[in-house]
């Protein structure tokens, strides 16, 4: 498959450990990843190209995965991306009321649940 043809995927994930699942999970369903640690990176990713979807980590060291999702669905270039919010507590209530993001994942995820959402979504951008 022709790099063109996959489609690409930013993970925003400070645990190196969860961002090497998704990757490899990813990865092996045959998308593009560009997984970030930072808000600094994914911004400047952003800046580069625009992804077919977005998994964003709430709790990050520089930033705020709902703030990022607040900003993306603001702005005309880039609220028609799918962003898929991640979060290790499960107040996912509250994330919804904050965030107009197009999924909601708790960390722990099942695996097979979480790629039948990029699925979806990144298919439907």
């Amino acid at each position: 498959m022709e790099t063109a043809d996959k489609k690409l995927v930013y993970v925003l994930e400070d645990n190196a450990n969860i961002g090497d699942i998704i990757e490899f999970l990813l990865t092996e369903e045959l998308y593009e990843v560009k997984v970030c640690k930072s808000v600094a990176c994914f911004w400047n990713e952003m800046e580069l190209q625009k992804p077919d979807m977005i998994v964003l980590d709430i709790i990050l060291p520089d930033g705020n995965g709902l703030d990022i999702c607040k900003q993306l669905k603001r702005n005309i270039s880039t609220h028609e991306i799918p962003v898929m919010m991640m979060s290790g507590n499960n107040y996912l209530s509250k994330v919804k009321s904050k965030c107009d993001a197009d999924s909601y994942i708790n960390k722990p995820f099942d695996l097979n649940d979480f790629m039948q959402r990029v699925d979806f979504y990144s298919h439907s951008a």
